[in-house]
């Protein structure tokens, strides 16, 4: 698979920075407004279609972990560029959601709560996080820039697995309590 003509231009680090700024406060932002948007019922089942796209980008993940300790680039690139786009058709589906219905509270009892509420800060706070890491390991990938694509690669992967697998954690711990 050949590289992306994108230039190497500090020009690009800036917009990756921006952007890891920019689209968790924009989620932030859209989530607290307190009125909802009527969408239709079809979004009831975007919880069901984010769990899917979580367990899909978690195998993705890892596939492309596989490919690269092969030395299949292209396996690899395929695999990390269908991680990336299926967290960008997550992005959309979660925001449609919380945009148009109620948040879901947690029902369980006893030893689950804390746990649920351990993974789910977790996830939360790890995904703000790592959109900065995701960012620039595809745009070092895409640029050829071995040197800090792994570097970048080092954080982003752990931290982008756990988030994909918590959020499926988290989605099969709530599910009970959609109505």
């Amino acid at each position: 698979m050949a590289t992306l003509l994108i230039e190497k231009k500090p020009k690009y680090e800036r917009i990756i920075n921006i952007l890891a700024v920019v689209v968790p406060v924009a989620v932030a932002a859209l989530l607290g407004i307190r009125q909802k948007i009527e969408l239709g019922a079809w979004t009831k089942v975007l919880p069901h279609v984010i769990g899917v796209i979580n367990s899909l980008t978690a195998i993705l993940l890892l596939t492309g972990y596989y490919f690269i300790k092969k030395k299949d680039i292209t396996g690899h690139r395929r695999s990390m560029t269908g991680a990336f786009l299926l967290g960008s058709v997550f992005l959309v589906c979660y925001i449609l959601y919380h945009i148009s219905n109620e948040s879901t509270p947690f029902g369980g009892q006893g030893f689950v709560r804390p746990v649920y509420y351990f993974l789910l800060i977790s996830h939360i706070l790890l995904s703000i996080v790592v959109v900065w890491f995701v960012l620039r390991a595809v745009y070092f990938g895409y640029t050829n820039q071995i040197v800090q694509h792994r570097k970048a690669v080092k954080w982003a992967m752990p931290i982008w697995l756990y988030v994909s697998i918590s959020g499926v954690v988290v989605y099969l711990m709530i599910s009970p309590y959609y109505t």
